[in-house]
């Protein structure tokens, strides 16, 4: 049975990981073609960081809660909706809302789980399997063979990053801000990791002969530096500004050396774009997971009361892999 109300963590106001309050909402109702989930994890991402602060507002109908990603189980289908059952065991990828007991997601972003992985493991997929495969392969066009450089390698992002190019034949290349991250980066099978602190990434790049492709979420100063990394006909895909996205840079080299430089984020793209991302992860990636060539790195769990600690967590950048909320597990 569905409760009326449901225990929540809003944003209070913008600001720091202290304006994620815990509430009581009402609980949503799922439209045509949405699910409702009984939450039992749910992701943490810079994003939701990004939301509280005020600096990334949802889009336009979403809920004004934090939470892209959350696995659980089905406990209401919306109009028009098939292939889901009350009670299937799910995770997915939210326009927003995951921070709560319960969430609607379009049913066409939702997967159910690799078989034989936790629901725990589950919640850390959506977003970062989705951000990564979306701009690595699908608009990048990571090749076997090619070198393949990802800022970050600890993070969620690089760590899944680093699995999905390893398995795809890429030489994969991170930076990493510690000799503990850049150990762990090497465990999950980069070639080489860079600690940005002591070294140059460009002079180490150009001695490897440069990237083919470059996964950036740094942007700021990185931008004319990457642009040195790439090899000829290289590119350079952007996810993030988290040093800005202003910076002054001469372009006359994308002409020379027919560079491309693009990027996206994922959560404005339309319900049609991100479930063709969906169909590509269940049919190429899935598979990775179910035969544990590839796996969700986990750092820690917090109760979805402590979502504040949790993004002091994350913000402090001293973790390795994913944080998730226990909500309902």
């Amino acid at each position: 049975m569905i409760p009326d109300e449901m225990r929540a963590v809003e944003i209070t106001q913008a600001g720091g990981p202290e304006v994620l309050q815990e509430v009581t909402r009402p609980v949503p109702m799922p439209g045509a073609g949405e699910l409702l989930i009984r939450v039992a994890y749910a992701g943490v991402n810079r994003p939701d960081a990004l939301q509280r602060a005020g600096a990334y507002a949802p889009p336009k109908g979403a809920s004004d809660l934090p939470g892209l990603e959350a696995s659980g189980e089905v406990a209401a289908i919306g109009p028009g909706t098939s292939g889901w059952s009350v009670g299937d065991k799910v995770c997915a990828l939210l326009p927003g809302g995951g921070y709560a007991e319960y969430v609607c997601t379009p049913a066409a972003h939702a997967l159910r789980p690799p078989v034989g992985m936790g629901m725990k493991e589950a919640a850390c997929l959506p977003e970062t399997f989705y951000t990564v495969w979306s701009n690595m392969v699908m608009r990048g066009g990571l090749r076997a063979g090619e070198r393949f450089l990802v800022h970050g390698g600890s993070s969620g992002i690089g760590t899944t990053a680093i699995q999905l190019a390893s398995a795809l034949g890429a030489r994969v290349f991170v930076t990493a801000g510690s000799e503990a991250k850049c150990a762990a980066c090497l465990e999950l099978g980069a070639e080489r990791a860079i600690n940005y602190k002591t070294e140059d990434f460009v002079e180490v790049m150009k001695a490897e002969g440069r990237a083919n492709l470059i996964l950036d979420m740094v942007g700021g100063p990185y931008l004319p530096r990457n642009i040195s990394a790439l090899e000829d006909d290289g590119r350079l895909v952007q996810i993030a500004f988290l040093q800005g996205p202003k910076v002054e840079m001469n372009f006359a080299q994308l002409m020379v050396r027919r560079l491309t430089i693009t990027g996206s984020t994922l959560r404005p793209q339309s319900v049609a774009a991100k479930a063709l991302i969906a169909q590509e992860l269940r049919e190429k990636v899935w598979p990775l997971l179910e035969a544990g060539r590839v796996a969700p790195v986990m750092d820690s769990t917090f109760p979805l009361a402590e979502a504040a600690k949790a993004h002091a967590h994350m913000e402090a950048s001293g973790h390795i892999g994913k944080i998730v909320l226990e909500v309902a597990p």
